[in-house]
């Protein structure tokens, strides 16, 4: 089966020349428009399953905001048919769990490298390949998240499949495993916990193209566990914010 009609890619609805090559990606398909709110002239360009597309300009320049839904499956179809329309610069913005103590409700976390503790990867890439980010991304999140006012960390995300094999692993039939993992992740100094990093960093590499990833924290269950401050935060405008702000220093520096 060709998954093309026309051109128009088959699951995102998209097809050469509707995307920029810079693309800002949430897993939410309702913060696209959040964020399309920072471009100008943005418009809408396609929504279709989990993957909403918005095109407009920053500084001039043409990028796009595409939702990848939840888990690695939907964000590497959504990495492959963006590539496949001219996309190359990836930014992935989203939520994750903190599991250092420091890292605290609101607080922002740039990724350095991931954790492959989930599937999608896996098709891609013998499990010894390190799911890392480009370097030029990351450099640019780091300086955007600088320049933000906010404290934010750098380090490694654990990727997993299941949320709630996460948040309820002893009820779960493999807790001796999700159980003993957690702790290693945690004494190796992993600083959250989310479900996309790896998938989209090992695609990209196969690809060839560049991405990255910043998150909020939305909660960190190990400060719960000690009884330290826990709230839940859910505002995404500063890491939204960041987001952008990357992609202003990535076109400043690809230009230059």
């Amino acid at each position: 089966m060709k998954y093309t009609v026309n051109e128009v890619q088959y699951h995102l609805q998209i097809k050469p020349g509707d995307v920029g090559r810079y693309v800002i990606m949430p897993g939410d398909p309702k913060r696209c428009a959040k964020i399309a709110q920072y471009f100008d002239n943005a418009k809408l360009i396609a929504d279709s399953r989990e993957f909403t597309t918005y095109t407009g300009t920053l500084d001039g320049v043409k990028v796009s905001v595409t939702s990848h839904g939840i888990g690695g499956p939907s964000t590497a179809i959504a990495v492959e048919e963006l590539v496949r329309c001219g996309a190359d610069t990836f930014v992935r913005i989203g939520t994750c769990g903190g599991m250092q103590k420091e890292v605290k409700s609101g607080d922002i976390v740039v990724t350095t490298g991931a954790i492959r503790a989930e599937g999608t990867s896996r098709e891609y890439a013998p499990i010894e390949f390190p799911a890392v980010p480009s370097l030029d991304v990351t450099n640019a999140l780091v300086e955007a998240a600088k320049t933000s006012g906010q404290t934010f960390h750098t380090g490694i995300a654990q990727c997993k499949d299941s949320f709630y094999g996460q948040h309820e692993p002893s009820i779960m039939p493999v807790s001796y495993e999700l159980e003993n993992k957690w702790q290693a992740w945690c004494r190796l100094g992993c600083l959250a916990s989310e479900m996309e990093s790896a998938a989209l960093f090992v695609v990209a590499s196969y690809l060839h193209v560049r991405a990255g990833s910043t998150f909020l924290v939305v909660a960190n269950q190990e400060r719960e566990k000690l009884g330290l401050d826990n709230p839940v935060i859910e505002d995404t405008d500063t890491a939204v914010k960041i987001a952008v702000q990357a992609v202003r220093n990535l076109i400043k520096a690809d230009n230059a």
